[in-house]
């Protein structure tokens, strides 16, 4: 597949859900992808990517950045505190805010550098233990934490067990973040970014589907 017959399918599902067409931003996922396919999707002009790891990202996308205007970075995987500082310059969204450890040195960050990425926080929707996340129960306790903090929380994220509903996961996301006044919602990946849309998802995380298989 390619990236105009994803770019379409996602216009196609905004249409369906009654949403006005560019309501729902592409996040290309690079990451582990050879560097031949990230550059050939930037030569078509995508300029909006998602990488799991600060290592990774701080190797490739300096460069890129440099070469490439009005490329955005999203970090999409777990951050480590020791990693906060390195990603604050690395990265222009976190969608894997988690805890509250994470959001006092991203806080601490913010009033020394006087700037902070766009922060999204991961909610754990199926309470599986092995999967970073907040608790739905534990969520708008800690939105009113960051908030506090004087965090940029522009939203929420989540990843749907893989044996489960997606559109169950989903919907719970969109009422938490509702409730909270949260407008951005990070859900959907290559299998089910449709079904998002249609629960109200502002971005959708594909990687397989645009650059192939990770070798």
């Amino acid at each position: 597949m390619s990236l105009q017959e994803i770019t379409a399918r996602i216009r196609a599902a905004e249409n369906r859900a009654g949403r006005p067409p560019g309501s729902v931003r592409l996040i290309a996922v690079s990451k582990m992808q050879p560097d031949e396919r990230v550059e050939a999707v930037l030569q078509e002009g995508h300029r909006l990517f998602g990488e799991n790891r600060v290592q990774e990202a701080a190797r490739k996308w300096p460069a890129w950045k440099e070469s490439h205007d009005g490329v955005e970075l999203h970090l999409l995987g777990p951050l480590q505190t020791n990693k906060a500082r390195q990603a604050f310059g690395l990265f222009d969204a976190i969608h894997s805010l988690d805890r509250p450890k994470l959001a006092r040195t991203l806080a601490r960050l913010a009033q020394e550098q006087g700037r902070c990425p766009q922060l999204f926080i991961q909610v754990n929707t199926g309470e599986e233990p092995q999967k970073a996340g907040v608790l739905p129960a534990d969520t708008d306790g800690f939105i009113a934490l960051c908030r506090e903090l004087d965090l940029p929380v522009v939203g929420l994220m989540c990843i749907p067990p893989v044996d489960e509903e997606p559109a169950l996961h989903f919907a719970l996301l969109a009422k938490i973040a509702g409730r909270n006044g949260l407008k951005e919602l990070s859900m959907g990946m290559s299998a089910d970014f449709e079904t998002a849309i249609a629960q109200g998802a502002t971005y959708v995380r594909v990687g397989s589907a645009i650059f192939g298989a990770r070798g």
